[in-house]
């Protein structure tokens, strides 16, 4: 079943797409992987395409660089033409690309036989962190010297948990496994090359339909309650948190920004300030900023303007992603990046790569980051309990 690419993303709420077969791929290197990209993408026009983006592609649009090691070996992306796509919409289904024929519709009852199935495979693999809290600890301090400094508003300071020696046998077991955990409106399975990426994530980078373009970053998490009273509880006070709501709206600002870079004239526009929406793990603070642009933008120029994320960076972007590749001590690749599809008419959803784990089928690695946005008011302490409430519930719940 993996011999040949697969990816599915499910929306959670009885909408998903399907895409397998062999078709023309390509992986992203080099210093003029964009200009690749747009290429691949202007050669295969009126098809529907695939894409997974590393963050590292921020070295060739800001002119960065990290020396950090790349311990997943994860290029810099992948895009791919599938043989098949299928859109699901509840009980029904629509062939988008390539034909409904005998390999397809087998293909497609073994898939989702793989999803209703609730004997997920046992997952025994024990991730460890890649630094000592007390590392952790002093760089987040460092950070906040350097926010003090007035070098910089907020970084967004990541770390690594990974597993070295793994077989994991089912992918899609594990995929399925992870989605009944996180139930995220941007999940995503992607089996592609030497790698499976398992993507429980809640936030969309960036989404267009014809000239209108629509932001949602995330900034701003809470864990769930025990009790509908605690819950209740908790959603206010994450509501409420001075903190929480500077994170949220010093990105807004960032993603308003990148988006006047290619925004008609006037266009750009707050949809949503603090909204918060509740998921199987955390709470979480998105907004919504959208534009309306010339409908001969190009899918990289798009990209070039608004990658990386902010809610992944923090703000100014080049400053944090500069204190970013100095703090950690890994490079991100596919994590703070994004995983999406085009569609054969242009227009495309692309989500952001968080609540995610890496798979490296040669090398037997997997990885799973998780960070927060540090801030003058941050406590470090507190810092670090938030990535184990983000990370804890995924990796408690696939090893149960």
């Amino acid at each position: 079943m993996y011999d040949s690419p697969i990816a599915y993303f499910n929306t959670n709420d009885g909408t998903s797409r399907l895409a397998f077969g062999n078709g023309p791929m390509l992986k992203l290197n080099g210093d003029r992987a964009l200009a690749d990209l747009q290429t691949f993408i202007d050669n295969h026009t009126g098809k529907h395409l695939l894409v997974n983006l590393s963050y590292e592609l921020k070295n060739e649009i800001e002119n960065v660089s990290s020396t950090n090691e790349n311990f997943s070996n994860f290029p810099l992306g992948y895009a791919w033409v599938p043989k098949y796509m299928i859109e699901f919409d509840y009980e029904n289904l629509n062939f988008v690309q390539g034909a409904r024929d005998e390999e397809s519709m087998a293909f497609m009852e073994t898939f989702m036989e793989a999803e209703i199935d609730q004997n997920h495979e046992s997952f025994p693999h024990k991730l460890r962190a890649r630094i000592e809290k007390s590392e952790y600890l002093r760089h987040v301090s460092e950070i906040k010297d350097e926010i003090q400094n007035g070098d910089i508003y907020e970084v967004n300071y990541c770390q690594e948990y990974f597993a070295e020696n793994v077989k994991i046998l089912d992918p899609l077991s594990a995929y399925f496994k992870l989605n009944h955990l996180t139930r995220a409106p941007y999940s995503s399975f992607f089996s592609i090359d030497d790698f499976v990426l398992f993507c429980g994530s809640p936030e969309r980078y960036i989404k267009r339909i014809g000239n209108r373009l629509t932001s949602q970053p995330i900034k701003g998490t809470q864990r769930r309650g025990e009790t509908k009273e605690e819950d209740f509880r908790l959603k206010n006070e994450l509501l409420n948190d001075p903190k929480e709501r500077a994170e949220n709206v010093m990105i807004v600002d960032l993603v308003r920004n990148d988006l006047s870079k290619i925004a008609l004239r006037g266009s750009v526009e707050v949809e949503e300030l603090f909204g918060i929406y509740t998921f199987d793990t955390v709470h979480q603070m998105i907004s919504t900023i959208s534009c309306d642009i010339d409908e001969s933008m190009s899918f990289t120029d798009i990209i070039r303007a608004t990658f990386p994320m902010g809610s992944m960076t923090g703000a100014p972007k080049i400053s944090a992603m500069k204190s970013i590749d100095n703090h950690e001590c890994f490079q991100r690749g596919i994590y703070s990046g994004s995983i999406g599809y085009i569609k054969a008419n242009g227009n495309f959803d692309l989500n952001v790569v968080i609540r995610t784990l890496l798979y490296n089928r040669q090398t037997n690695y997997l990885s799973c980051a998780v960070g927060g946005a540090i801030t003058i008011k941050s406590d470090p302490e507190k810092e670090y309990e938030e990535c184990q409430v983000k990370i804890g519930r995924i990796l408690d719940g696939m090893n149960a």
